[in-house]
């Protein structure tokens, strides 16, 4: 086990500072950790994992616009755009439909279009390494990794002034002890992600493609390299994940884009089954669930750590607030509830119905979605509505945005 320090405490006599014990370190729990340091609050950060172990692991998140401004609001976005790949054109393919359409930088809103990209793509690594790296120049943080799981008894760390935050996975430990309802849908497909290389493929784009056996994003993480985040039945997925680099760089590119071609695989194929949950409340009494601990949708879309993260930024605004002594401690909890519910009911039932949508070859709906192609290759309006609730989130719709 890893430990620094406790932080000092004899600041939280001041209107409005409180302590928070955030369980996962993961890249939800370790940002919102660092948010809440920034506005003075305590903070412990527990993880069961060693502090190597949250480093190496081998993927690449799909960065949103509401993502863009919450790094940038805690002052990380330029220590990070080193690491951050732009893409400009994202294009949507119906395979079984044969339609395709473009979303270009003129879809984007006019508060999003200064910053030229519609999204970048970010690996966990450099992220990982600056949340932590950060985290631990903080006199406000302490920090302890590889903590058994007996420890995280909610118990064992609730005295009057303490918070507590479950940002430890979808099993959340916490979540189950708490007894907080929590609904789960297994999904019939899973998920395998892999790093390779991509020849044929437009600069600056990322590829979104239906297939009825699941939806298949090729994401740009520099140069010719390429994350792909491959839904299927999740039997299938962990049969390519285990298979030799040939024979799944000959099945990718199958389904590729007629001009592109894998070339080499650039990591261990990693397999997992999705699911749709949802905590109906995400408090309960002092536990805040934030992340998977509270939801989960299906990665179409890139949306997941997205909606994590706006779970972060909604909070930090909200524990500002109780910082400068504008809200009551005991409001907190179901004031975050209510301010998260209609973006995670919004995210998860558009994942969901995009799915059962676009995975299957139902006569009836064919036609269906060739109009919805159709109707997004050529109606301006249509994509920038829908771009604006991938990007920043559908609760956004009817808002203006920060510039």
């Amino acid at each position: 086990m890893v430990t620094t320090a406790s932080p000092a405490r004899d600041s939280l006599a001041t209107t409005g500072l409180s302590h928070f014990r955030v369980i996962g370190a993961g890249p939800t729990g370790a940002l919102l950790a660092l948010g809440l340091a920034h506005q003075g609050h305590s903070v412990d950060l527990v993880d069961s994992l060693p502090r190597q172990a949250l480093l190496n692991r081998s993927r690449a998140y799909a960065i949103t616009h509401s993502s863009r401004r919450l790094l940038q609001r805690l002052g990380l976005w330029s220590d990070l755009t080193a690491n951050l790949t732009p893409f400009s054109a994202l294009r949507l393919d119906d395979r079984a439909t044969h339609q395709t359409s473009w979303f270009t930088l003129d879809d984007l809103r006019d508060a999003n279009r200064k910053a030229e990209a519609i999204g970048w793509i970010l690996d966990h690594r450099p992220l990982m390494r600056l949340l932590l790296d950060r985290l631990a120049q903080s006199p406000r943080v302490a920090m302890r990794f590889g903590v058994a799981d007996i420890e995280l008894s909610p118990s064992s760390f609730l005295v009057p002034e303490d918070w507590m935050i479950a940002a430890d996975g979808p099993r959340s430990s916490l979540r189950q002890r708490s007894g907080a309802l929590h609904w789960s849908h297994r999904y019939q497909q899973g998920c395998l992600t892999a790093k390779v290389r991509l020849s044929g493929a437009e600069p600056f784009t990322a590829y979104e493609l239906f297939r009825p056996e699941g939806p298949m994003a090729v994401l740009p993480i520099g140069d010719d390299r390429y994350q792909v985040v491959w839904s299927a039945p999740f039997s299938l997925c962990r049969d390519r994940a285990g298979s030799k680099s040939d024979e799944l760089l000959t099945a990718l590119t199958s389904l590729l884009p007629q001009e592109l071609s894998a070339t080499e695989l650039l990591d261990q194929p990693g397999a997992f089954p999705l699911e749709l949950s949802l905590a109906p409340r995400l408090d309960r009494q002092r536990l805040l669930l934030v992340g998977e601990s509270g939801h989960r949708c299906h990665p179409v879309g890139g949306q997941g750590l997205n909606l994590c993260w706006r779970d972060v930024s909604d909070l930090l605004d909200l524990t500002q607030q109780l910082r400068d002594g504008a809200l009551k401690p005991r409001v907190l909890p179901r004031r975050y509830t209510r301010r998260r519910r209609w973006d995670l009911i919004g995210v998860l039932l558009a994942t969901d119905l995009l799915i059962r949508f676009f995975s299957n070859r139902h006569p009836l709906l064919l036609p269906i979605r060739r109009v919805a192609l159709v109707a997004l290759a050529h109606l301006g309006w249509v994509r920038r509505l829908s771009l604006s609730a991938m990007t920043d989130g559908p609760g956004t719709l009817l808002t203006s945005l920060p510039e």
